[in-house]
């Protein structure tokens, strides 16, 4: 069992976010924004930001002449969006591995800092950002996955960390995403600026037909869901504090989770994942979160793919 949870560990650490979904647009999610009033979306020009649940990391075809460390594709949910709004430019700066800080400064060689791409002239700017931040996602989930083989039954994780997360996505990542998104707006002060947030990873309780596959233990998938809610939670009150918009995918992502068959999941498992990074969206997840985006946004569009 210890060679066998080693081997999965490895697996997840390799993939490791670039840092953590969605059929039918939602119909009952309500837009949510922040306190300024907001008129028509405009949608050109349009620039893409964010980690890589933006970039769609794995999920090939991949951008040609991107950067190879961003694993950017053209089937992640902001290529979706121009397709469907065929804006009169639009910049993909979407990376693998973003946090906050890489929108001031390089985040590896060859990748400018991501605000470089927003100017006075932008007039949409979406992004996932801050699952990386503290690095959280790496620590929580990967972290969890090295020690669930000690109780597959209990809560191994929980014990050990206890709040430790959830205290930093409050205390840290929230006022990183607060500066992250004001910056946004200096730079493009005419933008709608919208920040998805990020689908279900788990479903609210553990079980042993998932933990192959996702190699948590059962006590500690509702312990995690729950760190995830937080740091949903935050970045919609960061949108909400800067005057962003907030796009809320945990009601039509809930239930396409990594634990679903793979004709119904939106998010890739640690072990097996199809076409996408380990515990990342698919293209049929990212297609559902640019569906989600035009929907609360309320802009008017054909299907999206």
């Amino acid at each position: 069992m210890r060679r066998t949870t080693s081997v999965l560990t490895a697996t997840m650490f390799a993939a490791a976010m670039g840092v953590v979904a969605a059929g039918p647009a939602s119909a009952s999610a309500a837009p949510a924004w922040g306190h300024r009033h907001h008129h028509a979306v405009k949608t050109s020009p349009y620039v893409a930001l964010g980690d890589s649940y933006s970039s769609a990391a794995g999920v090939q075809p991949s951008v040609v002449g991107s950067p190879p460390v961003c694993s950017r594709s053209t089937l992640n949910y902001a290529h979706d969006i121009a397709a469907v709004t065929k804006p009169t430019s639009f910049t993909d700066v979407t990376c693998s591995g973003a946090k906050t800080s890489d929108f001031y400064s390089s985040q590896s060689a060859g990748v400018a800092p991501q605000l470089d791409a927003v100017t006075n002239k932008t007039r949409l700017v979406t992004m996932t950002i801050g699952g990386n931040d503290e690095d959280v996602f790496v620590d929580s989930f990967f972290g969890c996955a090295a020690i669930s083989s000690t109780d597959i039954t209990g809560n191994p994780c929980q014990k050990k960390y206890g709040s430790t997360f959830t205290d930093e996505i409050v205390n840290q990542t929230y006022p990183h995403l607060v500066a992250a998104l004001r910056a946004v707006h200096q730079k493009a002060p005419h933008a709608t600026v919208a920040i998805i947030g990020y689908p279900e990873i788990l479903p609210t309780t553990g079980s042993l037909a998932c933990y192959p596959s996702m190699p948590i233990s059962l006590g500690d998938v509702p312990w995690l869901h729950h760190q995830q809610d937080v740091l949903n939670s935050v970045v919609r009150r960061a949108a909400w504090k800067t005057g962003s918009r907030f796009i809320d995918m945990a009601p039509s992502s809930t239930g396409h989770d990594a634990c679903q068959p793979e004709s119904k999941r939106w998010i890739e498992p640690a072990v097996g994942p199809v076409n996408a990074f380990p515990v990342h969206p698919n293209a049929v997840g990212e297609a559902a979160m640019a569906r989600q985006t035009l929907l609360q946004l309320g802009i008017r569009a054909h299907a999206v793919r």
